[in-house]
């Protein structure tokens, strides 16, 4: 038996490999649609940017609630991913301020952070964010989250 016969032999047997993992399809942004992230962490910050980037959106990047409210109010992002645990000011904080500002109040946030206790998620139904999700977090989840928030 050659090694081509071998081959198609364990070939025949094989199911049909799907190349692209998803099972879902992703929204395709239309042009323009920014997604802010304020997280302290630069591999956070990079990661989202990064995975993001690859499938269309723009970004900005703030590392603290300060800075991130700056560039809502001057961007309007489509959407925020705001870290809980900064420096300064705080992911609460921050999002208490932007859904109390006329210019900002429209903008969906999603909380994230490494802290999964129920006593989080019921702060974030306070403060009026859009929605909660825990570090670390999946791709899929992330999009998921994003689609769920804008679209």
């Amino acid at each position: 038996m050659g090694f081509s016969s071998f081959y198609r032999l364990f070939q025949r047997n094989r199911p049909a490999v799907n190349k692209d993992r998803r099972t879902n399809r992703r929204v395709t942004p239309a042009e323009g649609t920014t997604v802010l992230i304020v997280d302290d962490s630069r591999t956070v910050r990079r990661v989202m940017s990064s995975m993001l980037h690859q499938s269309g959106y723009q970004t900005l990047e703030a590392e603290d609630g300060a800075r991130g409210i700056e560039l809502a109010r001057n961007h309007k992002p489509n959407l925020i991913f705001m870290d809980v645990m900064m420096p300064g000011m705080d992911g609460f904080q921050a999002t208490r301020k932007l859904q109390t500002d006329v210019d900002t109040q429209g903008i969906p946030v999603i909380i994230i952070s490494g802290n999964r206790q129920a006593t989080i998620q019921t702060w974030v139904r306070k403060i009026g964010a859009t929605g909660f999700m825990a570090k670390p977090f999946e791709r899929g989840e992330f999009f998921r989250r994003l689609e769920s928030a804008i679209y």
